[in-house]
């Protein structure tokens, strides 16, 4: 195992999940059905300043501080680019990763969120240009960027930290478990506005 091929086992195990997390219906949970320029903004910004403390918090507790607080400053800079005055987040896509608790797995829940993320500001790209508005598109095509960046230093840093199959299954585990909590946030909030997601598969 490495780390691009945790990445496509992760991408193949978790098809489904990242698909509806690419989806429009969960741009519509994330913006409690009201998908305006703003809203979409805002909703940017809380989960870039949520996961901003995520990273801070591990990186003050050793073991790959630097990459964290890189990752942090990263999400921080998304935040203040989209809203900067957006509350974090409060989804088990950051509570569940608050117990992982050695470096291996803090990095498989990091690349867990990278997927996730990847799939949510892509189709907040979308959204922008559906809306008609090409330069809010183009800046989170930057943040895109910016964000598969910071996973290919993740697949990077896994690579260096992972020496056995335990370390990989132990980071597998984690970013399963970030992808898995993220969509179990996405079915609660559409059923809570009384739309069905389908089963998975």
């Amino acid at each position: 195992m490495d780390g691009t091929t945790l990445v496509e086992t992760l991408t193949d195990d978790l098809e489904t999940e990242l698909s509806r997390l690419g989806s429009s219906k969960w741009l519509y949970a994330l913006t409690e059905g009201e998908m305006t320029g703003s809203t979409v903004r805002a909703a940017a910004a809380a989960d870039a300043s949520a996961a901003a403390e995520r990273f801070e918090a591990w990186a003050a507790d050793g073991g790959t501080a630097d990459l964290f607080a890189d990752l942090a400053d990263t999400a921080t800079d998304r935040a203040d680019t989209v809203d900067a005055d957006a509350d974090p987040a409060d989804r088990r896509t950051y509570g569940t990763p608050a117990g992982f608790d050695d470096p291996v797995a803090r990095l498989g829940g990091a690349l867990g969120h990278s997927l996730v993320l990847d799939r949510t500001v892509g189709q907040m790209v979308g959204f922008f240009v559906g809306d008609a508005d090409p330069s809010t598109a183009g800046t989170f095509r930057d943040l895109r960027d910016e964000a598969d960046a910071d996973r290919d230093r993740i697949v990077a840093a896994l690579d260096d930290r992972c020496d056995s199959d335990a370390d990989w299954d132990r980071a597998r585990s984690a970013a399963t478990a970030v992808v898995e909590a993220t969509y179990e946030d996405y079915v609660e909030t559409l059923e809570s506005m009384g739309i069905k997601p389908k089963n998975v598969c």
